[in-house]
């Protein structure tokens, strides 16, 4: 207690030498040692001491106020208009008066309905449109794509520019009172877009819910064709990524390009492929160990289909209405489907026979041979001795043959005797080379960050 006391009366004596402008105790041992420490002397420091707590905030108040080198005069306020050089004319508009307007193509629009949007009010250019041959692209309306016109105030129309279904780029241009129209190919720019999902139902349907385009889910199926039967394998929480290229023009998407890599969790096993082209031209898919995805033989001739009848030993003939081995997978699809070679080869047969109806058997190196059944037609030039590559159209679902419907006919054969494909272990293609194993992991370094930053997130987009 007495410590306690002993700072009351420093401070108190302190206070009473600030207020009374006195010298801050010249001999504060005499003083101190002269109270009588009494409840009441306890107080009445106190008193002062929350006095004192309060000192340092008015110092700094008044210290603000009277601070040196303060300028207290009133500020000058002035008013300044200056003259500002606006850009150039013909850097904006090389035509007076002239306006460039867009419009998006909606469903249901018409060519009318377009130029009305676009302000255009001139019936030389309407009745041009409307009829130029060299104008036909402006028929190809695709709902979600843009048209670009530049008019005058009054609404004549100086140029058209419109991207069609096929890349083409229609300009039209106004050379006095009359117009020319020209197509020509879309300048492009590539920008990479980054996409991941979950499998609800379909590949298909995820994709479409991740805003991915059919051509790039295409892609990533074909790039894991010979490790995921798309028909059979997937199962609902599968989960893909992808990173891949869209195409612009004049910042408007224009089509998809190529998978640069993707990944897909199928069965909570991990696949992954990056796109690599060498010097030389070679260009494939491969694992980020260098591994060639591209094997030797795809599991499936078809994209997308489902399984009708599987190979077995055993299986009631829908048209013999006997019991009989099935030595091959049939593929149910519609008419019209497009049938792949799944190896390159040589067209050993392209004809009829009994009850495959139309059939192509296609061989291969070492004993390997296929055979594609009940085929409503055949891919045109094709015929026996073609040379044919890997994914190659062959020929197109039918129902030909002992047939109850449209599906194809699938056989895998070694040495003339049926395998099942769906079992049978494929052979390997070969690896990066190892003169280009520096140069391959190094492109495909940040094509795997990528995929590790969407393996990281739930549902992504990044454009």
């Amino acid at each position: 207690m007495t410590a306690m006391y002993f700072a009351e009366i420093t401070f108190s004596v302190i206070l009473w030498a600030v207020l009374n402008n006195e010298p801050a105790m010249q001999d504060n041992e005499a003083i101190i040692l002269a109270q009588k420490q009494t409840p009441e002397t306890r107080i009445i420091p106190l008193r002062w001491l929350v006095g004192l707590s309060t000192l340092p905030l008015l110092g700094m108040a008044v210290a603000f106020g009277i601070a040196p080198a303060t300028d207290t005069r009133p500020v000058e306020l002035k008013t300044v208009i200056e003259n500002i050089a606006l850009p150039q004319a013909d850097i904006l508009n090389k035509d007076d008066n002239a306006y460039w307007r867009e419009v998006r193509i909606q469903r249901g629009d018409t060519i009318g309905s377009l130029l009305n949007r676009l302000q255009i009010e001139d019936t030389a250019a309407v009745n041009f449109l409307r009829s130029a041959k060299d104008a036909k692209t402006l028929y190809q309306l695709i709902p979600g794509r843009s048209v670009r016109a530049k008019t005058t105030e009054n609404g004549e129309l100086i140029a058209l520019r419109y991207i069609a279904s096929d890349n083409t780029q229609l300009t039209v241009d106004r050379t006095g009172n009359d117009f020319k129209a020209s197509e020509q190919a879309a300048p492009l720019d590539a920008r990479v877009v980054m996409k991941s999902g979950e499998i609800r139902s379909s590949l298909f349907g995820a994709t479409d819910a991740a805003g991915v385009p059919d051509a790039i889910a295409s892609q990533m199926a074909e790039v894991f064709s010979s490790d995921i039967d798309f028909h059979l394998d997937i199962r609902k929480g599968d989960r893909f990524a992808v990173v891949y290229e869209m195409l612009y023009s004049n910042g408007e998407p224009v089509k998809p390009g190529r998978v640069l890599a993707t990944q897909f969790v199928n069965q909570g096993k991990t696949y992954r492929a990056v796109y690599f082209k060498d010097r030389d031209g070679r260009e494939g898919y491969y694992t980020p160990e260098g591994n060639n995805l591209r094997k030797a033989f795809l599991r499936s001739p078809l994209e997308f289909s489902r399984i009708t009848s599987g190979f077995t030993n055993a299986r009631f003939h829908p048209v013999l209405k006997t019991w009989r081995a099935h030595k091959g997978v049939d593929y149910g699809a519609p008419t019209g489907t497009r049938v792949r070679a799944t190896s390159d080869g040589t067209i050993a047969l392209a004809g009829r026979q009994s009850g495959y109806g139309n059939i192509v058997v296609i061989q291969h190196k070492g004993s390997f041979s296929t055979a594609y059944g009940h085929l409503s037609a055949f891919a045109k030039g094709l015929h026996k001795g073609s040379r044919i590559n890997q994914g190659d159209v062959i020929g197109y679902v039918g129902s030909t043959g002992m047939a109850t419907g449209p599906h194809l006919h699938y056989e895998f054969r070694v040495a003339g005797v049926q395998r099942n494909p769906l079992t049978v272990p494929m052979p390997q293609s070969f690896p990066i080379a190892a003169q280009y194993k520096n140069e391959f992991f190094a492109a495909i370094k940040p094509l795997g960050s990528q995929l590790e930053l969407l393996s990281g997130l739930n549902l992504a987009s990044i454009e």
